[in-house]
């Protein structure tokens, strides 16, 4: 087996994937991208320099895809993963009255199904590396608590969040270790979006005018590779996300207070 450890990350082609993408490779890991858009890797590829990464097109939402997806690395990788990034994703708000059919399902097939997908398809791979091999799933701070004009992204991150602890458990007896990213807004094309087809805002100004801070997008990515090697569960990411954990915990009335009076962004930013 090659001594070189190997991480494959979905949504590689940009953002927090990216980014996590350079700091494994920095470190001298083998990078695997996966991710619907060939332009968005070969720009990863190329930050990660010849020979440095294996590129992968497919859809987190299809199964079949993710076996074949992951067999391909592994051969490319000299037969081993030793982390998979579940970190493919898309953003959903507005109120639930207002969010399609259409977006409801597409973000819980990405955000949901696409982590179990993933983690049902690395296991045989994360076994062969343990121990030590991690399974790494971006949830958010909205996994934390749910905010008014959210519903439907947390409840996909609070799933990812119970997938995380289910598979602690689960899969602690093998020696593979399960993270999970918590970040709450973080300077990537993400938030360039609409929360959805209704509005034609982005999520940056929305984020702005509530007067909320931008996390840098490296401060993800180091606090990846800090959840690979510690012995910690959750990693909020964030001022804002390291606020909402805090006071979930120790003050959830005030925080459950803030939510019903102020809703959706405003919450986060007190």
């Amino acid at each position: 087996m090659a001594e070189r450890k190997a991480i494959f990350i979905t949504g590689g082609g940009s953002g927090i994937g990216r980014a996590i993408a350079q700091r494994f490779a920095a470190e001298g890991w083998f990078v695997g991208l996966g991710d619907i858009s060939d332009s968005g890797m070969a720009e990863t590829a190329a930050m990660l320099g010849e020979g440095g990464s294996f590129s992968v097109n497919f859809d987190v939402r299809d199964r079949a895809a993710w076996d074949d997806a992951l067999e391909a690395f592994s051969q490319a990788a000299g037969g081993r993963i030793d982390v998979l990034a579940n970190n493919a994703g898309i953003p959903i708000g507005g109120s639930l009255s207002e969010n399609s059919v259409d977006e409801i399902t597409r973000c819980l097939d990405i955000n949901l199904k696409g982590v179990l997908f993933g983690a049902q398809a690395v296991l045989p791979h994360l076994k062969k590396t343990a121990p030590g091999s991690c399974l790494l799933n971006t949830a958010s701070a909205a996994g934390i608590y749910g905010s008014a004009g959210g519903s439907v992204y947390c409840a996909t991150k609070f799933g990812v969040r119970g997938i995380t602890e289910s598979l602690d458990g689960e899969w602690a007896s093998f020696g593979i270790k399960v993270r999970s990213l918590m970040p709450s807004f973080i300077d990537t094309p993400l938030l360039d979006m609409v929360p959805n087809a209704g509005t034609n805002e982005h999520i940056r100004v929305r984020v702005k005018q509530a007067g909320l801070e931008i996390t840098p997008v490296e401060e993800v990515a180091e606090a990846a590779w800090r959840a690979v090697h510690e012995d910690k569960l959750h990693w909020p990411v964030g001022k804002t996300a390291k606020r909402i954990a805090f006071a979930a915990r120790w003050m959830p009335g005030r925080v459950r207070k803030e939510a019903r009076d102020r809703g959706a962004i405003q919450l986060l930013g007190e």
